[in-house]
């Protein structure tokens, strides 16, 4: 019986991606129980075993969408101790999933999703905030670690990070590939990383103090070391 459910799941799993890469090709419009048989190389009765239509399908994609960002969150960690490492591995996988499963931002962002169905809009706010509660528990890691400004609250660094790479996704997709999505990515992570660097920030705020005592010490004429010039009397 185990292995049928394994099947199952798998069939449902297979499905729910030709799915996606339909919506990228054609939009919501191109998704008929017909279209997805044959990408997946069923009948489309067999379809039917598994959902009830069209709707049902849609339903299935949000649910994969939430699995997909979950696992690789998973695989980040799996893959690194730190959690600022885990970070910088999750950045990336993100950018290679929207790259793989460019239908994404289409199912999140469709009239279906946003206005037709109340229902997919809060099960699609919903993934996006467990993802960004797994992000930020990340943050919070690093900056227990010192290795961030603990200044920030980890969940406004969540939807920052956020933020790296969802505009360039976009523009990868709309240049059918020719904006160089993983530079970008890679020198937005650096300027994104020299605003919250602990190390740095503790750095600056010593140069800080330090310049303010050095201007603060005036004597004998002086400023900063420098003499001031006479005042001549009339």
């Amino acid at each position: 019986m185990s292995a049928a459910r394994l099947s199952t799941e798998t069939r449902r799993e297979q499905i729910a991606e030709a799915a996606v890469h339909i919506i990228h090709a054609q939009g919501l419009k191109g998704v008929r129980m017909e279209s997805i048989a044959r990408a997946v190389g069923v009948v489309p009765s067999a379809l039917y075993r598994h959902f009830s239509g069209k709707d049902a399908v849609l339903d299935a994609v949000l649910d994969w969408l939430g699995r997909r960002l979950q696992g690789i969150v998973a695989e980040a960690r799996s893959a690194e101790s730190a959690p600022l490492a885990q970070l910088r591995s999750l950045l990336g996988r993100h950018a290679r999933l929207i790259q793989r499963f460019q239908g994404i931002p289409r199912v999140l962002f469709s009239d279906s999703v946003q206005i037709e169905n109340a229902g997919y809009k809060a099960k699609a706010y919903q993934i996006l905030q467990d993802y960004l509660a797994q992000v930020a528990q990340m943050f919070r890691g690093a900056q227990e670690r010192g290795e961030i400004r603990a200044d920030i609250a980890a969940e406004t660094l969540s939807i920052m990070f956020l933020g790296l790479f969802q505009p360039a996704a976009v523009l990868w997709i709309m240049s059918d590939g020719a904006f160089d999505a993983e530079a970008h990515i890679e020198r937005a992570w650096q300027v994104f990383f020299g605003g919250i660097d602990a190390n740095l920030s503790r750095r600056s705020d010593e140069k800080i103090k330090s310049t303010v005592r050095v201007r603060s010490g005036v004597g004998g004429g002086r400023v900063s070391g420098v003499s001031r010039p006479a005042v001549q009397k009339r």
